[in-house]
């Protein structure tokens, strides 16, 4: 119980001292102690509020006579507070009605101080506004007068400077969305541009390319003539490319060339006086500010690369003028100036490796298109011009940094087309000299003639120097025409060497080539086909040899020739030799053996006109005419022979003899003839003597005893056996070294005795043997059978 109310004591003291709003989980305790605890809770509760009120009983009778002095003092109070309303009230009237005017004064005052304040305001944002107008007026002014790079920087200012400071004010918003549009519309401008100028390039690369080849050529030549103009100043030897001893007036002339040549450098215009490249290099700015540079570099090289492949394709015609040639080269050194100018001018734009590239695409392409083109040409004049024009071309792109080397190697190709042009030229020029010529010795009247002739060639013969005047070279007039060919086609061969940058002993090594070319190939062939044509008769053909051997005589002075142009010496190991010895002992061979084919046939001619009577009973008691027409003819045509080397007319004359005999022996054993007489034989033996005297007559020097003569010793002893009738010897001595008719085919005898047998049938000789002497007959049949076992004792052995 005590515990009870020592607790219900301590909860009075926590709501006492706690918070209202805390005294909930105090009361609760009160609920949650034993039974009955609220009733007793709820007794102490009301003790407690019992002793408080008695305490505030006692204390508001201790305060009370105080209270109520206080309350007598305040109704005294209020009688004197009444009076002060009064009077403050007054006052404030008072004051009221005083203070309007300063009440009006101050609110004008106030109303000016703010718009004074806005004034200000006002001026503020306007200084703050009107550069932002002024730098949008100058960059609208900038895009009327087309200055965009400059446009684009104002942008650059505006957006990153001005527009900042007034991005609140709706007009800012308006520029703002206009600037990406300007910028477009600059960059849309700018490639305008970029794409005129790509097109003005494209037709202005050929005059650009033109002014550049012809600035490298002068500048070539100026070269050239200030080296042969120290040269001469310094007496140096100088070896000129025509062989031609330069005048004394060449100073002058090369001051002379020098200084026109200054002159003509000023009036030449460069690619930049040509083209103006300001829009690219403003496009290349813009689009470099725009961060777009990458995208213009792409572009530009893409288009470029479109216009080179459109530059390197030719015209179908091409290769039919050298206008074409150089129209071509001019647009090709065009591109290139434009893309090497870009290269130094800007930075990125185009690179070393690029420009590299597009040379190295473009050279494959030209030289393609080159051996193609070059390939149609037949023109050795527009080869050599064509070259020219390939020198001035890498010279050109030589001096701004491309590698040209293929093209120098190309050149090599090409000489070797030229030469062939060359070739084909000069075998007409041959076959015109050789058409013209009359082959025959030429005619000099008096010594300025022969000093005309041999100032043209060659030649020399002491003996010859001794006759006096009118007198004949033993060669015709086309050797001298001949030899002046070589020359000249020397000197186009050369011509095609010039600046190729290759050494003199290439040069001579080409030239030896070429004129070798010329002599074994291309003047052998015209002297071949010369030989063949069937219009040359003898006196051409020896007139052909004879011309042959000086021709082969004035090769050393060729290769002299060769000497003197390239200063090479023949001693040098790698120096190569001309062949012309070669060519024209061929062609002197062809000749000779031509000399023997057409004396043959015409000895065929003279026995096609033999018109025996093969059955007559006496001879006619002297030659037949054909022959003695055919002697005639050998004898005039062997005079000819004198001027020939005597292996030749020997030759020619041994054969001749040859053929006449082997024609006669088968005009005899002709299986078309059945029948001979002995008249016949007798005739035909008469016919053999003349040959024999002919041969013994010695028609060519040269022959040793009865050499010629050997020619007819068939004939001889065929006809001796017949005419003697000598069948014993014969068959005895047959087979024997020392036989006297050792050269008498039994074949041959049984063949001619078989005719001379079937002629008896017809009461010709054999019929007086028949009546005379029946014995010879049964001789005859006995002969004849002993031939005929020769004959096959003879097929047997074979």
């Amino acid at each position: 119980m005590a515990e009870s109310l020592a607790e219900h004591e301590r909860i009075l003291q926590e709501i006492e001292s706690t918070d209202t709003a805390c005294v909930g989980p105090t009361l609760r305790s009160v609920y949650d102690d034993q039974p009955n605890a609220h009733q007793r809770f709820m007794e102490k509760l009301d003790a407690c509020i019992r002793n408080h009120d008695r305490e505030i009983e006692k204390m508001c009778n201790f305060h009370h006579q105080g209270f109520v002095d206080a309350i007598t003092e305040l109704l005294k109070v209020r009688a004197d507070a009444g009076k002060l309303k009064v009077q403050v009230t007054d006052t404030n009237r008072r004051l009221q009605d005083a203070g309007k005017e300063v009440i009006a004064q101050t609110e004008e005052i106030i109303r000016c101080r703010i718009q004074q304040r806005n004034i200000t305001t006002v001026v503020e944002k306007l200084q703050l506004c009107l550069p932002v107008l002024e730098m949008y007026s100058k960059l609208k002014e900038q895009m009327n007068v087309k200055r965009y790079y400059s446009a684009l920087k104002t942008m650059e200012q505006l957006e990153n400077m001005y527009l900042p400071r007034v991005s609140q004010y709706r007009f800012c918003q308006i520029m703002i969305e206009n600037l990406p549009k300007l910028r477009e519309e600059i960059k849309e401008i700018s490639m305008s541009d970029l794409k005129d100028f790509l097109e003005s390039i494209r037709k202005h690369s050929d005059k650009i390319g033109e002014t550049a080849m012809k600035q490298a050529q002068q500048q070539k030549t100026f070269n050239t003539a200030l080296q042969k103009q120290n040269n001469v100043n310094y007496g140096r030897n100088m070896h000129v490319i025509n062989g031609r001893v330069p005048e004394p007036k060449y100073e002058i002339t090369s001051k002379r060339t020098l200084e026109e040549e200054d002159e003509h450098e000023e009036e030449v215009l460069t690619a930049h006086d040509l083209v103006d490249f300001s829009p690219v290099y403003r496009c290349l700015h813009i689009y470099s500010v725009l961060g777009d540079g990458e995208t213009f570099e792409n572009y530009y090289r893409k288009q470029r690369r479109k216009q080179a492949r459109l530059v390197l394709q030719p015209q179908s015609s091409m290769h039919e003028t050298v206008e074409g040639y150089r129209r071509y080269f001019s647009q090709i050194v065009g591109f290139f100036v434009v893309e090497d100018h870009i290269l130094h001018v800007t930075q990125g734009l185009v690179t070393r490796a690029y420009t590299d590239e597009l040379w190295n695409m473009a050279l494959s392409k030209i030289i393609a298109v080159l051996r193609t083109h070059s390939s149609y040409c037949t023109d050795p004049d527009l080869v050599l011009e064509l070259k020219n024009l390939i020198v001035v071309f890498a010279d050109t792109l030589q001096g701004y940094g491309f590698p040209v080397n293929r093209l120098f190697d190309l050149l090599f190709e090409i000489r070797d087309q030229y030469n062939e042009t060359l070739l084909k030229k000069w075998a007409g020029l041959f076959r015109d000299i050789f058409e013209a010529d009359n082959y025959s010795p030429i005619p000099v009247a008096n010594e300025e003639e022969y000093k005309i002739v041999i100032s043209k060639f060659p030649f020399q013969d002491p003996e010859l120097d001794k006759q006096s005047f009118p007198k004949k070279l033993p060669m015709s007039q086309s050797v001298p025409q001949i030899y002046i060919q070589v020359k000249e086609f020397i000197y186009a061969s050369l011509k095609f060497s010039e600046s190729l940058h290759r050494s003199s002993t290439e040069i001579d090594d080409m030239l030896r080539k070429s004129t070798n070319l010329l002599l074994t190939r291309t003047l052998s062939s015209c002297l071949q086909n010369l030989i063949k044509k069937p219009h040359i008769g003898l006196t051409e053909l020896v007139q052909i040899i004879i011309n042959t051997t000086h021709l082969e005589q004035a090769c050393k002075y060729l290769e002299d020739f060769i000497t003197n142009i390239t200063n090479i010496s023949q001693e040098t190991v790698h120096t190569a030799r001309l062949y012309g010895l070669s060519t024209f002992k061929d062609a002197r061979h062809a000749a000779e053996g031509e000399i023997y084919t057409k004396l043959n046939q015409k000895i065929d001619e003279f026995i096609q006109l033999a018109d025996y009577d093969w059955t007559m009973s006496e001879p006619a008691g002297r030659a037949s005419g054909y022959l003695m027409d055919l002697i005639n003819f050998l004898r005039s045509t062997f005079q000819v022979f004198t001027h020939l080397p005597g292996k030749v007319a020997q030759t020619a004359c041994m054969s001749a003899c040859q053929h006449l005999s082997t024609s006669l022996m088968q005009m005899l054993l002709d299986s078309e003839l059945k029948q001979i007489s002995m008249g016949a034989v007798q005739q035909f033996n008469l016919d053999v003597i003349q040959c024999e005297l002919f041969a013994s007559s010695e028609p060519v020097p040269g022959f040793h005893g009865d050499t010629l003569q050997l020619a007819f010793i068939d004939l001889r002893q065929l006809l001796d056996l017949f005419m003697v009738w000598d069948w014993s010897t014969y068959l005895a001595d047959y087979g024997q070294p020392t036989s006297k008719y050792l050269r008498v085919n039994p074949s041959t005898a049984l063949t001619l005795l078989e005719k001379m047998k079937d002629t008896s049938k017809k009461n010709n000789i054999f019929a007086q043997f028949r009546k005379n002497d029946r014995d010879k007959q049964k001789l005859i049949e006995t002969v004849v059978k002993q031939l005929r076992s020769l004959v096959n004792g003879m097929s047997q052995h074979t």
